[in-house]
């Protein structure tokens, strides 16, 4: 793909997060082509259709996680790494809520658990981490955080979590994992 065709499509993709999260499915892609600054017909070439745009938004959100997680673990606070990961899971999870209905519409299910589950090493590195800086409770086991993130993302998607509820859910989810708790 040529670069410039590649910078349409990543301006697609993060416009479509944009229209999606704000409008919900009544999004339309004429709007994300106005937003992204490109003609409804570069959409179109990029996204054949609304599904080929959803699933697209789908793999870039389990890729922005995969690299949230690699990040957080190169670079991030050890002490405070897992607890900003699952946050930032949660957010993402949420302000993709529409395009996981849309999926669903379609007779497309998005399962919480597959991607989670491709997670799990990145997770329990950040576990261990965690451990180490005495931050998580040593008894704390990897089966149980990845327990947590599905209860939370499903939360976020189904249960109708404004960011206050996600916030403070989250916040006790958390806490549970401090030693001491």
């Amino acid at each position: 793909m040529r670069a410039d065709a590649r910078r349409n499509r990543e301006r697609i993709l993060a416009a479509a997060e944009e229209v999606f999260a704000g409008a919900g499915p009544a999004a339309s892609t004429e709007e994300v082509a106005r937003r992204a600054g490109v003609a409804i017909g570069t959409v179109f070439r990029h996204f054949p259709t609304k599904s080929d745009l959803l699933r697209a938004m789908m793999k870039r959100l389990l890729q922005q996680v995969t690299d949230d997680a690699a990040e957080l673990i190169s670079h991030g606070d050890p002490a405070g790494a897992l607890f900003e990961f699952v946050a930032r899971l949660v957010e993402r999870t949420a302000a993709n809520r529409a395009v996981v209905s849309l999926l669903a519409a379609e007779g497309m299910e998005v399962p919480i658990t597959g991607p989670l589950g491709s997670l799990s090493d990145a997770v329990g590195e950040l576990l261990v981490r965690g451990q180490e800086a005495g931050a998580i409770a040593e008894g704390i086991r990897l089966d149980e955080v990845m327990a947590l993130l599905v209860s939370a993302c499903q939360g976020a998607l189904h249960g109708g979590w404004d960011a206050d509820l996600r916030r403070r859910t989250l916040g006790l989810m958390l806490a549970g994992l401090r030693p001491g708790a």
